[in-house]
């Protein structure tokens, strides 16, 4: 289940309730003292950074045992989060649960939404973490992506480096000055909110918590907010 960026009041209900109804919550240590006013009285099983698939095989096991188990991620549980895992150990161990997906906001929603409106039209997102996906892949999905001209949403920008190179890619296809929007903890203590362009990104503010959107041919920048059109002005004449 996915409990949105960080901010008590952007997790949907459906997200609330499940974690009252749960026996057991499971997740990501930094996950699990965000929703620490909905756990009074429940069993939790906190671990931490790369510890995955550890949290999802308690999950399992509690689970089986017949306990109602909460697994909490940031965001939305499928973009990058829990649910992926969870679904895969079952369908490899062949172990037949009865399984809720609970959607949340992902964080290129609450990024965008602090931007203004960066993702009006055909959007992707990438996550930008090697441990999982080897650097050669993500770098030749940023190529597509930039080539076909969608605003994209970078998430987990762990690697400075391979970073770099990813908005090298981006260069090479889109005008230096193409808005980019960088967000360091939406909806949590420390937010930070910069509009910045390809050839001016800060590097030094980057760390995994900041999600980075770039827009496209389209996109600019009015009044601090970042628009990409959704295409009215070529079928309507504006008033």
């Amino acid at each position: 289940m996915g409990v949105g960026p960080g901010g008590p009041d952007l997790r949907t209900p459906a997200a609330v309730e499940a974690i009252r109804r749960a026996d057991v919550v499971v997740g990501y240590k930094t996950y699990i003292n965000l929703i620490s006013d909905l756990l009074h009285g429940k069993e939790v099983f906190a671990a931490g950074m790369r510890e995955e698939l550890l949290r999802a095989s308690v999950a399992l096991k509690k689970a089986s045992e017949g306990a109602t188990v909460a697994v909490v991620s940031d965001g939305d549980p499928q973009v990058f989060g829990m649910a992926p895992l969870v679904l895969e150990l079952m369908s490899r161990s062949g172990v037949h649960l009865n399984v809720e997906v609970v959607p949340g906001v992902t964080a290129a929603l609450a990024a965008g939404a602090l931007l203004g409106s960066p993702l009006g039209n055909d959007f992707a997102v990438l996550n930008l973490s090697p441990l999982l996906t080897p650097r050669e892949v993500i770098l030749r999905r940023a190529e597509a992506v930039a080539l076909a001209d969608y605003v994209v949403a970078l998430y987990n920008p762990i690697d400075v480096d391979l970073l770099k190179e990813v908005i090298l890619v981006f260069r090479r296809h889109r005008a230096g000055g193409t808005p980019v929007g960088v967000v360091k903890n939406a909806y949590r203590e420390g937010q930070r909110v910069w509009l910045t362009t390809l050839d001016e990104i800060d590097y030094g503010v980057v760390d995994m918590r900041t999600t980075i959107i770039v827009g496209n041919s389209e996109t600019y920048v009015w009044n601090g907010f970042i628009i990409t059109p959704r295409g009215y002005h070529r079928k309507y004449a504006y008033p």
